[in-house]
């Protein structure tokens, strides 16, 4: 067994129904509530006293139209639909705790990258270093119908364009400002030097960026980079941008390739194989016994939508699985949407039996595209030591049955039995982010992409006349009277 620390993040989507269709149903779960602060910010609380690393909202700008080639069964189920902007959440959660992350979905094919860098150094000075971006580049038809577009761009050229979109992104939060531009130097009446704030001068295939980046360097820079592809396009970018890679698999067979070919890119882009932390999709369904946990996953699986889940799947695999028989095996299929979701349920059957569109339903009802683990929180905790030592993988994003019941559930039973084992450190390092994750400061470190945009300057962190911390944990000027 691996003794190397396990880390949680909380998989979650400003939506009713996010993995999980027809719980939305359950009497104990809240997502019907996501649009209310009140249970973001109750959910982002209770997560911090978990020791989660941060909280994971992911997005989509589309609805899912591809089952049935309508969007009626998603809007019956509430698969993703209605949903609201996930940044607009952050600046509450992140007053009402210390140290939790936010790891923020928005795609790079429908937003100009100049006002886009701005909202992201707002909420990394807003969050005093705890933002992180979950950079997608569209997969739902519906989003590229609506922004004026036929389709999404085919799968390997969205990534082309979003190398440019980076670019732009690094050249403006690294390359812009020098880390000791800004002065505030009353006496001479200079807030900043124009002398160390430069002009990008950008102009490429996409984009014509010639200006300045409106921020002031904010504490991390550039955010922390999350990104979830996993095809062999999707893996290289990975490699060359992302700091938290989030992966799914049925399996621990395919999550321990999975994740040795991500350390082998990160290798190929200059970077060590644990550069970057390794997610992988998760549900956990726990009680104080093994007899109440399979009690608790019987009940959440009867309100589970299988109609729903097809929704999904078929948006995530670019599949109308309408089209099929329920018994009828998916075969070989090329597919311009979530390339590893075809090939996982390709390879899943551990037996060698090539899976249903039934097989998929019945997975995809709790959890997508991940699989559930079910017992009393010993059970699990031993299992996922396990899921670590034999798939090398760092931590588990946490899908959820019913919120924030299963959160709840995981940080009552799960988290102890991590914590007697020494395997789960529930105490936070200070510090941004970054620094949380990695032990090694807030910026960007020498051998990542983004740090070869950066200009001089020290590499300090923030100016130290403003990291005073107040007693409320506010920032606090010199000068100011607290």
């Amino acid at each position: 067994m691996s003794s190397r620390p396990i880390r949680f993040n909380a998989f979650d989507m400003n939506c009713v129904a996010h993995q999980s269709p027809g719980l939305w149903r359950h009497p104990a779960d809240r997502s019907w509530d996501y649009n209310t602060l009140d249970y973001w910010v109750d959910l982002a609380r209770l997560l911090e006293t978990g020791g989660f690393d941060g909280l994971f909202i992911a997005d989509v700008l589309g609805t899912y139209d591809v089952y049935a080639g309508t969007d009626e069964a998603a809007i019956r189920q509430g698969a993703q639909i209605p949903v609201n902007d996930p940044l607009l959440l952050v600046s509450a959660m992140a007053h009402a705790t210390e140290h939790l992350g936010f790891g923020i979905t928005t795609g790079t094919g429908f937003e100009h990258p100049y006002p886009f860098a701005r909202r992201l150094s707002t909420l990394d000075h807003l969050t005093r270093g705890r933002i992180g971006w979950n950079v997608v580049t569209g997969y739902l038809p519906s989003a590229a119908r609506n922004m004026g577009d036929d389709d999404q761009l085919a799968h390997d050229s969205r990534y082309d364009h979003a190398d440019e979109y980076l670019t732009v992104l690094y050249k403006l939060w690294e390359g812009s400002w020098e880390r000791d531009a800004v002065r505030r130097d009353r006496a001479a009446g200079v807030f900043a030097d124009p002398e160390k704030v430069h002009h990008i001068g950008h102009r490429g295939e996409h984009f014509t960026v010639p200006g300045i980046h409106l921020s002031e360097p904010s504490p991390q820079g550039s955010p922390v980079i999350y990104q979830a592809g996993a095809s062999p396009r999707g893996r290289r970018f990975a490699a060359q941008n992302a700091e938290a890679i989030f992966v799914a698999a049925p399996t621990k067979a395919i999550l321990r390739e999975t994740v040795s070919k991500i350390r082998d890119e990160l290798v190929a882009a200059g970077r060590g194989p644990y550069d970057a932390r390794i997610y992988t999709l998760l549900t956990i369904i726990t009680d104080s016994t093994p007899e109440a946990a399979r009690a608790k996953a019987a009940d959440y699986q009867r309100h589970a939508s299988a109609e729903g889940s097809l929704v999904f799947m078929s948006g995530w695999m670019g599949i109308d699985l309408a089209s099929y028989d329920l018994d009828e095996p998916i075969g070989n299929v090329e597919s311009n949407a979530i390339q590893s979701a075809v090939a996982a349920f390709q390879q899943a059957s551990e037996s060698g039996d090539e899976w249903t569109v039934r097989d998929i339903a019945a997975w995809g009802g709790i959890g997508g595209m991940g699989p559930v683990l079910i017992g009393s929180g010993d059970e699990v905790a031993e299992a996922l030591e396990s899921w670590v030592a034999d798939t090398d993988v760092d931590g588990f994003n946490l899908a959820y049955a019913i919120t924030p019941g299963t959160f709840a559930d995981v940080i009552t039973h799960v988290v102890p039995a991590l914590e007697r084992r020494g395997l789960y450190h529930r105490d936070y390092v200070p510090g941004t982010l970054r620094h949380k994750l990695f032990g090694r400061g807030d910026l960007l470190p020498d051998n990542h992409r983004g740090a070869s945009f950066r200009v001089g300057g020290p590499a300090s962190t923030i100016d130290d006349s403003i990291r005073e911390v107040g007693a409320h944990g506010r920032l606090v000027a010199p000068g100011v009277l607290r």
